[in-house]
């Protein structure tokens, strides 16, 4: 090396590409981002073409090596993404299938016969997950149901970012974040859930050699180093999933601690000792996988959340910048001059799981303009994410949380963090770290490339700012009264109507 190493993190994330190079304290020294290639063919349907996100990950890294002083200084990469998202390979590592995007619907009628055949319970037990359409395995039954000659050709299945980095390594491995999130693996055990796979006529060795977070893959292969600019040097790590990364970059590794991820979709995250049991914790939505720094966590949150955000500013807003709507809601009294969203634009959130929710403006009057409208939007994504978080605490076995760490997007808007602590009643560090994920992903990255010992060593050595956001004290009872008053009644209230809607456009 001539000089101090450098770890670039990426993160395939939903909307965005991104890709930084940080040095061994976390500092960022080089960035870029690319939007997230996705066709939509039909309603309920998303894609990915794999070339073509390949194609835009390699160019996203170019742009960050070009910017280097010395792009021999890359030690380590590791690579995070959303999960539930994966690309079917043939023999030859070639793509049999386009990647079916996490948020795509089309698999439900494949989990609701999983749930018949199965047996929800049975699979929560198994798997730690709340039976839902998005979870891999319910995408590799619609291929090979419904694109029969691709699934036949199918040797392997790789998460995103497991495909990600073995086309920079050439080696196949997923880590254990990013397997718990395909619904085929034994979460207790920590192994391919052999039973269920051949009870459904997949082998399981469709499924990738599983290695911890932060393993060592190997070096770049020399055709990546062309593409992307990497040296062959560089280490490739074994990755993780998006959320999880992010939670181990800002220290989200021991209980007692939250980590609340704003990105399109949001996490409320807890690390857990061990998995929970308890069947309700299924039944209401939650999930749950193993950590990228050992242990395991659950996960409520919401699916749309920088979604809303976005699709108000789309649809409503007139595409006005966010500090302008920021500025108008912030005139706005709490509670919106009695207006309320349900944010449950794709389906329900924990704790209700129910993917023929819908989402809601209610209490709507002439005197809701423009401004309340999208301070009920950021009370919605506020009280929802209460509304997830008190039974998650209860099901983790206590209410004392030490510190709750906020990252993503999300975490930027002012007003949004600000609506969020007073109705937790809780403080709320928003981590100034712009890119957690990468960072996360860094980490990883610097681990396998042994510059960190582990985490514990690489935590010690990170440094970043960070913002106190406090409770506004006047408006916690106004807040407490709405939820529990209007709030945790509004699904419930709308449950039905939103299966008669469903049923409607299911004749079409």
């Amino acid at each position: 090396m001539t000089a101090e190493p450098l770890l670039i993190g990426t993160d395939v994330g939903t909307t965005n590409i991104k890709a930084v190079a940080f040095d061994r304290s976390g500092r960022a020294v080089a960035r870029a981002s690319s939007p997230t290639p996705t066709r939509y063919p039909k309603p309920g349907w998303a894609h990915h073409d794999a070339e073509e996100l390949w194609d835009s990950f390699a160019k996203t890294l170019r742009r960050v090596t070009d910017r280097l002083d010395d792009p021999r200084r890359v030690a380590g990469i590791a690579v995070a993404s959303f999960a539930e998202a994966a690309v079917p390979l043939d023999a030859e590592g070639r793509p049999t299938h386009d990647i079916i995007a996490w948020f795509d619907g089309r698999s439900r009628h494949q989990a609701e016969r999983l749930g018949r055949d199965f047996g929800a319970d049975h699979l929560f037990a198994l798997t730690g997950l709340s039976l839902q359409p998005i979870f891999g395995l319910c995408k590799l039954l619609w291929l090979k149901e419904n694109e029969p000659y691709a699934f036949a050709r199918t040797a392997s299945w790789l998460n995103v970012a497991d495909y990600m980095a073995f086309r920079l390594s050439g080696v196949p491995a997923t880590d254990y974040s990013l397997a718990s999130r395909t619904l085929a693996l034994d979460l207790h055990r920590l192994e391919w859930a052999g039973g269920l796979l051949e009870d459904l006529g997949v082998s399981p060795g469709l499924f990738a050699p599983l290695r911890q977070g932060g393993s060592l893959l190997g070096p770049v292969t020399p055709e990546t180093t062309e593409a992307t600019g990497l040296p062959e040097s560089a280490r490739v790590a074994v990755g993780g999933h998006d959320h999880v990364c992010g939670a181990l970059a800002v220290g989200a590794t021991e209980t007692g601690t939250m980590l609340n991820s704003l990105g399109t979709a949001e996490a409320i995250f807890l690390p857990l000792e061990r998995p929970l049991t308890d069947p309700e914790v299924g039944h209401q939505g939650y999930t749950q996988g193993a950590h990228v720094a050992g242990q395991y966590y659950v996960f409520g949150g919401q699916y749309t959340s920088g979604a809303s955000v976005e699709w108000f500013r789309e649809t409503l807003g007139g595409g006005a910048d966010y500090d302008a709507l920021i500025d108008e809601a912030e005139g706005v009294p709490p509670v919106s001059m009695g207006a309320f969203f349900l944010p449950h634009l794709r389906l329900a959130n924990p704790p209700y799981d129910d993917p023929r929710s819908r989402g809601a403006f209610i209490g709507l009057s002439t005197d809701v303009g423009r401004g309340a409208l999208f301070r009920a939007v950021l009370e919605g994504l506020a009280f929802d994410s209460r509304n997830s978080l008190e039974p998650l605490l209860g099901h983790a076995g206590g209410e004392d949380l030490r510190a709750i760490y906020a990252i993503g997007g999300g975490a930027q808007n002012r007003l949004l963090m600000r609506i969020k602590a007073t109705v937790f009643d809780r403080e709320i560090t928003v981590v100034g770290v712009e890119e957690a994920t990468s960072l996360g992903a860094a980490i990883l990255g610097g681990i396998g490339a042994g510059i960190y010992a582990d985490v514990p060593a690489a935590l010690g050595e990170l440094r970043y700012a960070e913002t106190l956001v406090e409770p506004v004290s006047d408006e916690v009872p106004i807040y407490d009264a709405a939820f529990r008053r209007v709030y945790r009644h509004i699904y419930p209230a709308l449950r039905e109507v939103h299966h008669q809607i469903h049923g409607l456009n299911a004749e079409r």
